[in-house]
């Protein structure tokens, strides 16, 4: 029952793309692109791809820190994100 609830989130949201914004709301703090795929369930490659393009969308801000790039939130990324979390919660 609970795989029939998840598709109706997916006809309105690409799924991996919204869980990334979402599980950077829940970390808190800023993540590295690495740790991200592997708590959406994606290829590395894939995950940079999706944050490219958030970061275009000014929803994403990446940090370099060395040879590490860490991933934050933008305001504008934190409210979508929580709208995201929101209709997941009603939805599922």
């Amino acid at each position: 029952m609970a795989k029939k609830k998840d598709e109706i989130f997916e006809v309105f949201f690409r799924k991996k793309p919204a869980m990334i914004l979402v599980a950077l709301r829940k970390g808190g703090k800023s993540r590295y692109g690495s740790v991200l795929a592997k708590e959406v369930d994606c290829t590395y490659s894939h995950a940079v791809k999706i944050l490219q393009e958030m970061e275009k969308a000014k929803l994403v801000s990446f940090e370099k820190q060395g040879r590490i790039k860490s991933i934050n939130l933008t305001d504008n990324g934190e409210r979508v994100a929580e709208h995201i979390s929101r209709i997941k919660d009603i939805l599922i």
